[in-house]
């Protein structure tokens, strides 16, 4: 395994990491979970993703069970505020709720602290200030390491950090966005600015697209199920358009190529991004995290020469 600073904070991170969303607490069994989070903690992996919004609280329930099996010392756990329930204070970004948020998901986790919290969306509603000064609050009780944001503009971001360093608060240190060989726009080119003028890491979601860059729609002529939370007509139009499925194909020959599935290779190629700090990944068995895990060594085969095809390939690189 790999491990990379979190952008310029000291703390490391596995490359690949583990989340719980639409698996753990929903639709994996609880010994499978168990056995999944053994395996890759096993493999080296040191970062467990979550948020309160999965499984309404449950994915952190259960992914917090086997946590404590391991040495608190030994894993990087985080939680994400922003969908907490049905009430006018159980959403968004204000200090009540990412508090209340913050509280809830240390009990669920059965941990003291998280060692990192993100504000899982921007909020229209809270002023950023208020955010900031929650989040250096909540830091500051030693309830959490380190803030964040998931899916913030680069002006979203560079507001908070401005409010941080102008009443010598916590600024934020990473940000969690959609990233993936179809999905490209913030971090190669947004957030560029930002890896320098903040120090800012990146925990990318979804490395698969969805899942479609694992091959099983377009090459195992398969479809997402009920269960998974995809509307259909979505999925069809945005996440597996006809010009993605001829684009699959052919990395699946460029997979071939290497002796690696199609999936190995999507994760091998987002970690060749050094300013993504680790790729979040999922899995409902076993044998998912093990073959995942095996991108770490498929990265070394991304010479130039092949990063070069799958750019042809693609053809979407940001200008």
């Amino acid at each position: 395994m790999e491990y990379r600073r979190l952008g310029s904070a000291g703390l490391k991170v596995s490359v690949l990491s583990l989340g719980g969303w639409a698996t753990m607490g929903e639709h994996v069994d609880p010994a499978v979970t168990r056995e999944i989070m053994r395996t890759a903690y096993e493999g080296g992996v040191n970062f467990f993703d979550n948020a309160e919004t999965y499984g309404d609280g449950k994915s952190e329930t259960a992914m917090g069970r086997v946590l404590t099996e391991f040495r608190r010392e030994s894993f990087v756990v985080s939680t994400k505020i922003f969908w907490g329930g049905e009430g006018p204070n159980d959403i968004g970004l204000s200090r009540k709720h990412l508090t209340e948020g913050l509280h809830k998901a240390l009990k669920r986790l059965q941990v003291d602290y998280v060692d990192l919290i993100y504000c899982h969306r921007p909020d229209p509603d809270t002023p950023i200030e208020e955010t900031v000064w929650t989040m250096d609050n909540l830091i500051r009780q030693g309830k959490a390491l380190y803030w964040g944001t998931s899916e913030w503009s680069a002006q979203q971001l560079t507001e908070a950090y401005s409010i941080a360093r102008q009443h010598h608060l916590l600024p934020p240190q990473m940000e969690q966005p959609q990233y993936n060989l179809f999905v490209r726009e913030k971090v190669e080119r947004e957030y560029l600015p930002l890896y320098s003028l903040m120090g800012l890491g990146t925990t990318i979601w979804s490395p698969l697209a969805y899942g479609v860059l694992s091959g099983k729609y377009t090459l195992g002529a398969s479809r997402p199920k009920t269960r998974t939370g995809f509307d259909a007509k979505w999925f069809r139009e945005r996440a597996l358009t006809p010009e993605r499925e001829a684009k699959i194909k052919k990395l699946a020959r460029v997979a071939a190529d290497l002796d690696c599935s199609l999936a190995q290779l999507a994760l091998a190629w987002c970690t060749k991004n050094l300013h993504v700090s680790s790729v979040i990944t999922g899995a409902t068995r076993v044998d998912q995290i093990r073959e995942n895990l095996k991108a770490v060594d498929v990265a070394g085969r991304l010479v130039p020469q092949v990063m070069d095809r799958i750019e042809k390939i693609v053809d979407n690189k940001p200008a």
